[in-house]
């Protein structure tokens, strides 16, 4: 019998809150962890994120089986939880804590997020640039437990903060009528 192969990928698309449900609970997914990545703080708290003077992106990291959820698919329904034509935030979060990164972990996952980027650019759907950088991913700190799967522990304030972000009419009106 073969192991199941688990590989990583990390995503920096604003809020953390509101990048999780999206992807928890598909199959080939093993788990998400919200956090803090990209900065020069070690072990950052949620104030010293939010402040924007860690240089840290609240982000997700997602445990997956490319096997049966493939790195290219994370991509797709990553760029349609974002504005990839915003490089000062996401929505009404704005700082540097709240920007969308790709963080990349093998130079695949590299090519396979240029080749996404670039598609997308190509595709004439922002009239925009597509903005979001590809870096490759750094130290991840997990965030405090109640930040984790905040979707389920809080319903009513999660889907209250995603209407009143300005996120789901964006994604609605850019990714599920097109």
């Amino acid at each position: 019998m073969t192991a199941i192969q688990i590989e990583t990928a990390t995503f920096a698309g604003g809020c953390f809150w509101c990048m999780v449900k999206p992807f928890d609970e598909l199959p080939g997914i093993h788990g998400i962890v919200s956090g803090y990545t990209g900065g020069h703080i070690d072990n950052p708290s949620y104030e010293q994120v939010k402040s924007g003077t860690s240089g840290h992106a609240e982000a997700v990291q997602i445990r997956y089986n490319p096997e049966v959820f493939p790195y290219e698919k994370l991509l797709e329904l990553y760029w349609q939880q974002i504005d990839p034509t915003d490089d000062e935030g996401q929505f009404i979060d704005r700082g540097e804590s709240y920007r969308a990164i790709i963080f990349y972990h093998t130079e695949e996952q590299r090519q396979a997020a240029e080749a996404s980027k670039q598609l997308l650019a190509e595709s004439g759907k922002f009239k925009e640039p597509i903005v979001t950088p590809i870096k490759e991913a750094s130290a991840f700190y997990p965030a405090e437990e109640h930040h984790q799967g905040f979707y389920k522990k809080n319903p009513e304030k999660y889907k209250q903060e995603r209407e009143e972000s300005g996120r789901e009419a964006f994604i609605s009106q850019n990714w599920k009528n097109r």
